[in-house]
């Protein structure tokens, strides 16, 4: 104890010298440090969300009253009131950083079920449908929302966005984006109170295994908060600027039901990191919410998933096309959500099929793509290859998720009345393309002789019909109408199937569920879609927020672009 107290005595004999140096050396002139050339009024709030100071003072509250730290997530509730141990998710790293290697502090929270301000929520302001950013520092990490004004705020901390907020105006309610918890500010106390669970459902929507099995026979209406009705899974999607073409394809893929029942429950693809896998579950299961405030849903959190998982290939603002995007979000589905190379997906297990492609390549033609210089590997044969005089022959098994339809070309003239005159062509006539016999000549990468055969049915066939040619000078659009059936579409009847087998029935018919629509002009049309709602199966018309019911014979009549067809069990 005697060699402790030296110590002290010289360390403060240390420190006091020092004090006298400094104070010597203040004496004489010194440059002062450099200012900045403007002020941010921000930065005392920009990186102050670990609440140390907010920690200790629960720390301390928790001493005084003689509770001590014990197992994490526990509550005492004492006469309507509690308090609850949790780590400190206002840290940047959400209370789940090791600093020094020793983890974050725990405080407790006092839990209260009587709060006085639960009356001024107010729920027509609140959208969660965008990025949960900090409406003043634009950060997404431990967001709030405002459950009085609806605007985003980051951290709960006495030096935190939300906490300022709620001195200035007032508002004291706020939910953490998050954990879903709600807190009263500046009070710093959690709300325990079951009349915020519907806040939460929309938030978060969550589906029950029994409830996926029943969405399909619900014939129920919902109602939203204005007193307008809707029907889930019928809701309209926003067009943020010029993003038609995800809306119609979001829209015909929420009728796929195998798809559509993985997606609700985000168990089933909880083990992936993919940003996009989630944004595209969320936005399912909104779409299909029966307890929505709104009619209506905005895609702006998938749209901005989407324009970094393309890299601005498909992006907001720049129109595209739904057979463009589609096949790629497929596809990009499907390499996210599988666990290994040779693992499937939902994806490939509703959309993948099987086509027989023989290729016949003039020998000419190989012999002037070398001669040019170009090193092309089509004369290389695959399994089946064989050469027939002056061609070679190749045969390969090829998947595909979308079969792409050509169309006849458009007459040149007009008839006597001065209009063009539209032609129609049978969907079996274009089908004929697949049938092993129809030959196909391509161009690219050399010229040469296609046929293809279907070889497996996928459970769900994507078509489209391509209806637009581009050269050198502008986009042309087809017109042609194609005539299809809505219902009992029998392939067998018109291409060559395989023969199924042994205890398996062939299942060649089906049934049409949506079917995407280009208006107007090449580039400056609109998209619209119709789909079929199962439950009671009517079909509906939607083009972005608008949602109206339609006939069969109105679908029939459109300039079908692209379709889903549903097997028949």
């Amino acid at each position: 104890m005697t060699g402790k107290r030296e110590n002290d005595g010289s360390v403060n004999e240390d420190r006091y010298s020092k004090r006298l140096r400094v104070a010597a050396e203040g004496s004489s002139p010194s440059p002062s440090p450099p200012r900045l050339g403007f002020e941010n009024p921000l930065l005392p709030l920009a990186n102050t969300y670990s609440d140390d100071e907010e920690e200790e003072e629960y720390n301390g509250r928790s001493e005084q009253c003689g509770v001590r730290g014990g197992n994490n997530g526990s509550r005492v509730e004492r006469n309507g009131h509690g308090v609850e141990e949790e780590d400190d998710d206002n840290d940047d790293n959400e209370g789940h950083e090791q600093k020094g290697g020793q983890a974050t502090r725990s405080r407790l929270v006092e839990v209260r079920r009587d709060c006085p301000y639960l009356d001024t929520v107010n729920r027509q302001v609140l959208d969660f449908d965008f990025e949960k950013f900090c409406s003043v520092s634009l950060s997404n990490l431990n967001v709030y929302a405002c459950l009085v004004c609806g605007k985003y705020y980051q951290g709960r901390g006495q030096r935190s966005h939300a906490y300022t907020h709620s001195l200035e105006a007032g508002h004291h309610v706020y939910i953490n984006l998050r954990t879903e918890k709600v807190y009263c500010l500046p009070d710093g106390y959690e709300i325990s109170d079951t009349s915020l669970d519907d806040i939460r459902h929309v938030l978060n929507p969550r589906f029950t295994k029994e409830q996926v099995e029943q969405i399909d026979k619900n014939k129920m209406w919902s109602r939203t908060l204005d007193g307008s009705d809707y029907l889930p899974g019928m809701v309209g999607l926003n067009n943020i600027k010029e993003t038609d073409f995800v809306n119609v394809t979001i829209q015909s893929l929420m009728r796929v039901t195998p798809l559509r029942n993985f997606f609700l429950i985000p168990e089933n693809y909880q083990h992936c990191t993919s940003t996009l896998v989630h944004r595209f579950g969320e936005l399912t299961r909104k779409i299909w919410h029966a307890r929505n405030f709104k009619g209506q849903v905005s895609p702006h959190e998938f749209l901005q998933a989407v324009m970094k998982a393309s890299k601005k290939k498909f992006r907001i603002g720049a129109q595209s096309n739904p057979v463009e995007f589609m096949p790629w979000l497929l596809n990009t589905l499907h390499e996210k959500l599988r666990s290994s190379k040779r693992s499937s997906s939902i994806i490939y297990e509703c959309f993948q099929g099987e086509l027989e492609v023989v290729k016949e390549i003039p020998k000419n033609a190989i012999t002037e793509k070398k001669g040019n210089g170009d090193n092309q590997n089509g004369a290389q044969r695959t399994d089946g290859g064989s050469e027939h005089d002056n061609t070679i022959r190749e045969t390969s098994k090829m998947p595909f998720l979308m079969l792409g339809l050509d169309l006849p070309p458009p007459p040149l003239f007009k008839d006597v009345m001065e209009k063009n005159i539209i032609p129609q062509v049978p969907l079996f006539n274009i089908l004929k393309k697949f049938d092993g016999e129809t030959v196909t000549e391509v161009v690219r990468p050399h010229v040469a002789r296609m046929r293809y055969r279907v070889t497996r049915l996928p459970q769900y066939l994507i078509l489209h019909m391509r209806r637009f040619t581009k050269n050198n000078f502008f986009v042309e659009k087809n017109p042609t109408l194609v005539n299809f059936p809505v219902k009992n579409l029998e392939l067998k009847d018109y291409i060559p199937l395989p023969t199924p087998k042994e205890n398996e029935r062939l299942r060649s018919k089906y049934d049409l569920i949506a079917n995407i629509v280009h208006d107007g002009k090449p580039e400056e049309g609109l998209y619209r879609v119709f789909v079929q709602r199962k439950s009671e199966e009517l079909w509906y018309e939607m083009q972005d927020l608008h949602v109206s019911e339609t006939l069969p014979q109105m679908v029939a009549l459109s300039e079908a672009y692209m379709q889903i067809y549903e097997q028949q069990q």
